[in-house]
């Protein structure tokens, strides 16, 4: 399955530099979730049975006047999806769920920069909330059509 990822991130995302090793493999490369967004490089780290973990390279994250960015995980890795809800499984390609995603999580991280609020969906860590639990579809190139990422 690994080989799979690797020639979908290849097709689709040409411009990602690849580093693979046994059952492991990362991907380096540049995000813009809108026209109006800066360029963010991010880095994918995926080791087979495990979940892919994204960080942000440049320009790093910054709270919002003190307040903790949210939906993210220790490290500052981000949180894309549910794990235990499904909502991705090593047979989902990630360059089909896990790039768009992290275009759809870099517009809401903006977006909660200007208003403080956290408009997607999903469970903040502490917090009780019911989350979507459906499989959920590529929604950042509907939400922000034209604008997706870009490939430099």
């Amino acid at each position: 399955m690994l080989g799979a990822q690797v020639a979908a991130m290849r097709q689709r995302r040409p411009s990602f530099r690849m580093r693979w090793n046994r059952n492991a493999v990362s991907w380096t490369g540049t995000i813009q979730p809108t026209a109006m967004s800066p360029s963010y490089e991010v880095e994918i780290h995926y080791r087979l049975g495990e979940r892919p973990d994204v960080a942000v390279i440049s320009p790093p994250l910054r709270d919002r006047d003190g307040e903790p960015i949210p939906h993210m995980y220790p490290g500052k890795r981000l949180c894309l999806y549910l794990p235990r809800a499904g909502e991705w499984t090593p047979a989902d390609l990630i360059a089909e769920t896990i790039v768009p995603w992290i275009s759809e999580w870099l517009y809401f991280y903006e977006v909660w920069h200007v208003t403080g609020a956290w408009h997607a969906d999903g469970v903040h860590p502490g917090k009780k909330r019911k989350a979507k639990r459906k499989k959920r579809a590529l929604r950042s190139s509907n939400r922000v059509a034209g604008t997706d990422e870009t490939e430099s």
